[in-house]
């Protein structure tokens, strides 16, 4: 199976894949992939959960990174938590993932911004291959920004 199977899949600089919820037998190629961390940022009610996902990650021979993010209430310190956690594994190749990349693309987009020193339009365009975020995320996302940003 390739990584263009799953869910949302999307390829990113820095060595950073994100997607929706892989299936149990798409760690496999994730890891054959040469992915060394899997980041899930999904809430065990999210859709498609895997309640094993740890375990299963583990036995491919990967970290695993659970931060999970409310939907409807994303916060600073997830954002927070989740630059630091980039940062610490920037040297290896890391996939992230939520239910349907939604978390995720809204996260990478504060990421490219705040630490990647990428342009606007490069960052938007990476998030709005996803989706254009919802009120409560753009919400979120400027917040993030102009709390750290410009």
């Amino acid at each position: 199976m390739a990584l263009t199977d799953i869910t949302a899949y999307l390829s990113l600089p820095q060595e950073i894949a994100t997607s929706g919820q892989p299936t149990v037998e798409q760690f496999a190629d994730i890891q054959a992939a040469g992915y060394e961390v899997v980041v899930n940022l999904a809430m065990p009610t999210s859709e498609n959960w895997l309640p094993n996902e740890a375990e299963l990650v583990k036995a491919e021979g990967m970290d695993y990174v659970p931060l999970p993010v409310l939907w409807d209430y994303p916060a600073l310190g997830d954002a927070e938590q989740f630059f630091e956690l980039l940062m610490h594994h920037r040297d290896r190749k890391v996939w992230v993932h939520c239910a349907l990349n939604m978390r995720v693309s809204a996260m990478m987009y504060l990421y490219h911004r705040l630490y990647c020193d990428m342009r606007d339009l490069e960052a938007t365009q990476y998030l709005n291959k996803i989706w254009i975020p919802n009120g409560v995320w753009q919400n979120f996302m400027d917040a993030v920004m102009e709390l750290y940003g410009e």
